[in-house]
């Protein structure tokens, strides 16, 4: 599904005028000291890139905004890959499922001023594509999506994503840090969350191979999947 507005976020943040949300915004930094080389394994079967993977609770980030569960790690989920030249694409198991469905979002009353308006935006952007998964913000209750606030995350991080979905539903929200973020309009903080929401119902990013596109970094040596 291709929709200008929406998906321009997942894959070229650039065109903007951003960088890739959650993306760092310097050097990424060598850790791998502090994950396993089983761990490292792991990442590489999913397909994703080990350079700057950061151990944190509960599993490991990668590619700056992408939490992966030790449970994800520790599956073997199926998918289909496809080499061209040097692009890869991957089909993934790893998605929201009992569609048609309606996923509810809230927002943390922590943040400043006009993040609930940003996240209406979002929202209004998903539903505006016709798919079979709608979002709905709450201000009561559990949401499926809830928007929690975050003093640091990292260097240059802006947000990050709380997975991707399990067993058949999304990842359970994502998390932004507003000091980082900083002043800017209500239309670029609806990108962020737009991109965030993308990687909690399973969308990737579609330039991971080359991560230049988006955050000026370098691109990684990458171990090709199964």
């Amino acid at each position: 599904m291709k929709a200008t507005r929406l998906f321009a976020p997942l894959a070229l943040l650039a065109v903007t005028g951003l960088s890739l949300s959650s993306c760092q915004e310097k050097a990424n930094i060598e850790v791998k000291d502090q994950v396993s080389e089983t761990t490292i394994n792991q990442i590489k079967t999913l397909g994703f890139t080990t350079a700057g993977a950061q151990k944190v609770d509960g599993g490991v980030v990668v590619e700056g905004d992408i939490l992966l569960t030790n449970e994800l790690l520790a599956s073997t989920p199926e998918y289909s890959m496809l080499r061209v030249g040097q692009d890869e694409q991957y089909r993934t198991t790893n998605l929201v499922s009992r569609l048609p469905r309606v996923l509810t979002v809230s927002v943390s009353s922590q943040f400043p001023n006009g993040y609930v308006q940003a996240a209406d935006e979002a929202i209004r952007r998903y539903n505006a594509q016709g798919l079979r998964i709608t979002m709905r913000r709450i201000t009561t209750g559990t949401a499926d999506l809830p928007i929690t606030y975050s003093a640091d995350l990292g260097p240059g991080v802006l947000g990050q994503s709380g997975g991707f979905p399990s067993n058949g539903n999304p990842a359970p929200g994502f998390k932004l840090a507003p000091s980082v973020i900083g002043a800017r309009s209500i239309n670029n903080v609806a990108t962020i969350m737009a991109h965030e929401m993308g990687h909690c119902i399973g969308f990737r990013h579609t330039d991971y191979f080359n991560r230049q596109y988006s955050c000026g970094g370098r691109t990684p040596t990458r171990v090709p999947a199964r």
